[in-house]
């Protein structure tokens, strides 16, 4: 009795040890860094500090604009965007691996946010956003403590460059309606349209009321960006066309140039006071069940975002830049927007972008531009009122237009088929439905198209020639009984299992074909639906009056086989340890067994192998 209940507790020891090892090996230590700015404060001078600030006065007045731009779009006040813009530019810096990144609020996750809300009228937004903030903030806390940000490696390039030209085009559609002074035609069932053709369908609808003042001011803004750009190329060619374009237009007001501002953008410090999130209310676990799927997807698209924008900035800059390190600031910066009245912060691309292109040094660059972003809401709260809103849409514009690059889409859609394929969709995807679902759309392509690379096994026979050297054989039946060596190279996933079983069974159609060698000493990752494909495979064979042989299982491939049961039904008698020493032995003593099981020792051994794996 007590020795049943040894063995029992041994087992229940030896698979809590095992899962965790697995669990250590699935979630690594995290190796973040706790205050990484510290390296860039090291060697931090006058030069760089001066860089770094004329990037930030640009970025910071873009930032506060957008931030009112985005919090409309939300359907939140204006200082939600503007308290948003300043705080995660801020904070997010202190605990970022990224030398460019601006986080702050977004288009996508202003969609997002106004689509949920819209779903739900009867939701207090406002009084939701605290806390949909924090358990946003606590997922990518998490989630960056474990690792998740390493899973975009299986999303790729020619996924990240779909969807930043896709975004791009949403970005400056999106402004087409403050370029050209229109107000758009609402929708017949009311709601805001948040894909490209829904946009252009009601701009075009709109195009009878066109203010031309709004259109001149867009030309005369572009006018001294791009003379700015050439003639004066270290200047802030942004931020002087806007004060440009406001000065003009103040000047012009008395004789009737009067294109749309931001009127409606005053305030007062006194808004910018925070809220924060209610946890002692009865109401705060049903607020927790109901906000949690919306800050799951937020928390998704943040990672998304900030992951394509960092390896975008990096591309072009020459740098690396860590994933986790990024989501951890990510979540502190929403940490900190949720005990500080703002919205969902995450990596702007046309923030990010502006301040790359403003050669910006350091991350000091984006907490000064915090600082110029809330300096600018407390003291030119009325000035915000003047600025006209075709000249921030157009150099928005521009902005989105240097997010497109045409040599990298080229290659995408001439690399291979597979490649132009995903493209197309994602950016398709981010023309049709709104961005969130358009994220969603290019992982779920990168995971088909890894799994469709992985799980495609190329078999080759080889054979024993004449002078016992390995050669490719010919094809046609066997002459005499014979074994077959099949070699296992890669990941026996699910992906994998049941094309692997396929060409197995395609193999076995010899009628000479006696005994299956299956090699599994560089076989990786076998699952439950590797071994249920095995077991049934064994079975048919043994039906047939054949059988199977493995050889060069190393641990963990045979404690798979092990724990499942499948030791069993091969029979420990059929199952040959790999040895590190002598990787030929398993298969030696498999030939011994195969030929022991025949009867005799003239059996034909032919050689299955990956060449891709060779």
């Amino acid at each position: 009795m007590s020795g049943g209940h040894g063995s029992w507790f041994e087992r229940v020891s030896a698979a809590f040890r095992q899962g965790r090892k697995d669990l250590r090996d699935l979630f690594p230590e995290p190796g973040l860094d706790t205050f990484p700015l510290a390296k860039t404060l090291r060697g931090y001078g006058r030069r760089t500090f001066l860089a770094d600030l004329r990037a930030a006065g640009t970025v910071g007045l873009l930032a506060l604009l957008q931030g009112m731009a985005y919090a409309v779009v939300a359907g939140l006040p204006l200082h939600y965007g503007i308290t948003c813009s300043a705080v995660a530019s801020i904070v997010g810096p202190l605990l970022a691996s990224s030398r460019y990144s601006i986080l702050g609020p977004t288009n996508a996750t202003a969609f997002m946010v106004f689509s949920y809300f819209a779903a739900f009228p009867n939701l207090n937004r406002m009084e939701l956003m605290p806390m949909l903030l924090f358990l946003t903030s606590a997922l990518l806390i998490v989630g960056a403590y474990l690792r998740v940000a390493d899973l975009a490696q299986y999303i790729s390039r020619t996924v990240v460059v779909a969807y930043i030209t896709g975004a791009a085009l949403l970005i400056a559609v999106n402004q087409l309606p403050s370029v050209l002074g229109v107000t758009l035609v609402e929708a017949a069932d009311g709601h805001r349209a948040v894909t490209l053709p829904g946009l252009l369908y009601r701009i075009v609808l709109s195009l009878g009321s066109i203010r031309w003042t709004s259109a001149l001011c867009a030309a005369a803004t572009l006018g001294i960006y791009f003379v700015v750009k050439k003639w004066r190329p270290h200047w802030p060619a942004f931020a002087l066309a806007l004060i440009g374009a406001t000065l003009l237009t103040t000047a012009l007001a008395p004789v009737g140039f009067d294109p749309p501002t931001f009127s409606e953008g005053r305030f007062t410090w006194r808004e910018l006071l925070p809220v924060f999130p209610d946890f002692a209310s009865a109401r705060a676990l049903p607020n927790i069940s109901r906000l949690f799927g919306i800050a799951v997807a937020l928390a998704f698209l943040c990672t998304m975002e900030n992951s394509m924008m960092g390896r975008a900035l990096a591309g072009r800059s020459g740098r690396r830049v860590d994933g986790n390190q990024d989501m951890l600031s990510l979540g502190v910066a929403n940490l900190a927007c949720a005990y500080l009245s703002g919205m969902p912060a995450s990596n702007s691309p046309t923030r990010s972008t502006l301040n790359f292109e403003c050669h910006a040094r350091t991350p000091i660059a984006s907490i000064l531009s915090g600082v110029v972003c809330l300096i600018g809401a407390l003291t030119l709260g009325d000035a915000v009122a003047y600025v006209p809103k075709a000249a921030l849409g157009v150099l928005v514009i521009t902005i989105a237009a240097s997010l497109i690059n045409r040599r990298n889409i080229r290659i995408c859609m001439a690399a291979t088929r597979s490649d132009a394929m995903a493209f197309l969709i994602t950016l398709i995807a981010t023309m049709m439905v709104p961005l969130h679902v358009a994220i969603f759309t290019g992982v779920g392509v990168s995971i088909i198209l890894y799994l469709r690379k992985a799980s495609r096994p190329s078999l080759i026979e080889y054979a024993f020639n004449q002078e016992g050297q390995l050669a490719e054989a010919q094809k046609g039946a066997r002459a005499h009984p014979s074994i077959s060596i099949v070699h296992v190279e890669g990941d026996l996933f699910f992906g994998a299992a049941e094309l692997f079983r396929t060409q197995i069974q395609r193999t076995c159609a010899d009628p000479n074909l006696r005994i299956i060698i299956l090699r599994l000493k560089n076989a990786r990752h076998l699952d439950a639906t590797s071994v249920m494909a095995l077991e049934e495979l064994i079975r048919v064979l043994r039906l047939e009056g054949r059988d199977l042989i493995v050889s060069g299982a190393m641990k963990d491939v045979y404690r798979v086989l092990r724990d499942s049961g499948l030791v069993e039904v091969i029979g420990k008698n059929n199952i040959f340890l790999g040895s590190a020493s002598n990787p030929n032995l398993s298969t030696r003593n498999a030939l011994r067994r195969a030929q022991e099981i025949l009867g005799r020792t003239d059996a034909d051994v032919r050689i299955y192998f990956d060449p891709a794996q060779s």
